[in-house]
Parts: structure tokens; C-alpha cells; sequence
């Protein structure tokens, strides 16, 4: 049962010790793969501050505790501490090579009505997801003669109800035409717009945790996986528990795009680099 965010009256705001802040912090790297440590020290206590108020807990001590004790705290915490900065049509040069390069590769090895699976993953609130779908509506020209499934996974289970609902702000929707704002979204209140019912229903969104292998196990495999600036987050350790699952659930041949700034090079030796003209992917070798 979720627990209102009752403000505690006895909780006096105490900084935390180098003890609490490590013990929160393995627990939120146990849980996610995100690494945090001292040099954080102020993001992790803001968002501590805030859920032991909500909780009623009387100190650290005990939001810690309750959080030893709690799968459902945990989930609150790793709500609180995921970054969720994203907007539609990011970092296009990747959508470009998607309809220009790596689609028209994959299907040489399809055939028309054929299943061509997308995973977005982390899809914080569901932008990128979405941005495929209307990226391929609008660019490719086969989009309609294969069965294209996008799945979007976030270990942010508050974050992906945002994503199902489908409400987005100017910030989220700065980057898109206006015609396609005009096409695919109807307004709201609040400056807000909300995707069609057709493109909301185009994406299936379900919780995922890609350092837990079992947590992705119901969802499959794909043909491409969008996992763009989550690496960054992550220790070595956690960077290659997620490389070898992001092998794992691709289909052999099948392609990884990752964030300008990440290499799978570097990580594991299980993906090669493509380098395609609008963008440099990785593509698993299983299929040499």
C-alpha cells in the first residue's frame, strides 16, 4: 500500500554520516547499478531528507532501517535518485541511421510481415520510445510492411505510469516540428499535450532493471536496443553485468545504440563498431 507523504513533525533534518550515505548508497547500486558516492553527497540528502518526512521516520537511522526491511521503499528511492532528462527527437542522427542504415540491413534477413522488435531502455518517461515510432511513421517507407513492436523499460516504475499516460510538456516537446505536434498530439491544460491514442498503444512499457537479468526476462529479445546515456551511471562492474545482458537480448546480428559519449569497445569484446553515415553503432558477433 503506497503511503501518503505525510510530513513528519518530529523529524529534525541531520546531515548524514559517511557511514549512512555508504550504506544508502550500496543499496541503491545493489538495486540499480547507479554508482554515488561523497562527491553527491547533496543530491542523495535532499532526496533522503524528503522520504524520511514522508515516511514519519524519526531519523536516518530508521529510514534506513525501514528501508532494510521495505521492496517498496527501496523502489521509492531508486524513484527519487533516477535522472529522468529527456525530450523528443534526441540525438536524431541516431533515428536517422536507424531508417537509413540499420532497418534496411535487418530485413535482408526478414521477410514482409516479419517481427522487427525496438528496445528503449532506460525510457524514463517514454519520449524516446515514442520518438521512434514517429520518427519511423515519417521516415521509413517500409514502416507498414513489417510488424514493428517497440517495448519501453525503466526501473522507474513513477517515471513509466508518466510514459503510459502520455503527457508531455514544452520542454519534452521543444525539439519537434510543428506539424508533427499538430499530427501526432492533442492539447491539453497546462501547456501540456497528450500523444494520440494510436502512438500511446504503438508502445508497450514495462519495468526493467538491466543489471537484473531476471527482471528482463518476460520481454524477449530485439533486433535493436536504444540504451543511450545509462552506461555513464554505472561502476565497470555494472557496465559489464549490463553489456552481457544487452548481448543476451539482442537477436544474433542485432544492433545497440548508445549515447554520443559511451563505447561498448571499451566494456566487452562481444559487440563490434559500425560506423553507418548519420552514426557509429555496435552490433553483437554472434552472426560471424
Amino acid at each position: 500500500m503506497a503511503v501518503p507523504p505525510i510530513i513528519s513533525q518530529k523529524y529534525q533534518e541531520e546531515p548524514l554520516s559517511a557511514g549512512d550515505l555508504e550504506e544508502i548508497c550500496a543499496l541503491i547500486y545493489k538495486r540499480s547499478g547507479m554508482v554515488f558516492g561523497e562527491t553527491k553527497r547533496y543530491y542523495i540528502e535532499r532526496r533522503i531528507t524528503d522520504l524520511v518526512r514522508q515516511r514519519r521516520a524519526q531519523s536516518v537511522r530508521d529510514y534506513i532501517s525501514i528501508l532494510r526491511g521495505d521492496l517498496g521503499e527501496s523502489e521509492r528511492l531508486i524513484n527519487s535518485v533516477t535522472v529522468n532528462e529527456t525530450y523528443f527527437y534526441r540525438e536524431l542522427h541516431q533515428l536517422a541511421c536507424l531508417s537509413n542504415s540499420i532497418l534496411p540491413d535487418l530485413i535482408r534477413a526478414k521477410d514482409p510481415g516479419d517481427r522487427i522488435r525496438i528496445w528503449s531502455m532506460p525510457c524514463s518517461s517514454g519520449e524516446e520510445p515514442y520518438s521512434i515510432a514517429i520518427w519511423l511513421l515519417e521516415n521509413w517507407a517500409l514502416v507498414d510492411a513489417y510488424n514493428i513492436e517497440i517495448v519501453g523499460t525503466d526501473i522507474d516504475t513513477d517515471i513509466l505510469r508518466r510514459a503510459v499516460d502520455g503527457y508531455f510538456g514544452e520542454r519534452s516537446l521543444s525539439k519537434l516540428p510543428s506539424d508533427l505536434l499538430d499530427r501526432y498530439f492533442e492539447p491539453e491544460r497546462d501547456q501540456q499535450r497528450r500523444l494520440i491514442d494510436d502512438l500511446r498503444e504503438s508502445v508497450t512499457f514495462a519495468k526493467g532493471n538491466i543489471v537484473d537479468r531476471q527482471s528482463l526476462a518476460a520481454i524477449g529479445r530485439f533486433d535493436v536496443i536504444f540504451c543511450r546515456n545509462l552506461l555513464i551511471y554505472f561502476d565497470e562492474a555494472a557496465r559489464e553485468a549490463a553489456a552481457r545482458n544487452i548481448h543476451e537480448m539482442l537477436y544474433p546480428g542485432g544492433y545497440v545504440c548508445l549515447g554520443h559519449t559511451e563505447s561498448m569497445s571499451r566494456i566487452s569484446e562481444t559487440f563490434e563498431p559500425v560506423r553507418f553515415p548519420d552514426a557509429i553503432v555496435y552490433r553483437e558477433t554472434r552472426h560471424r
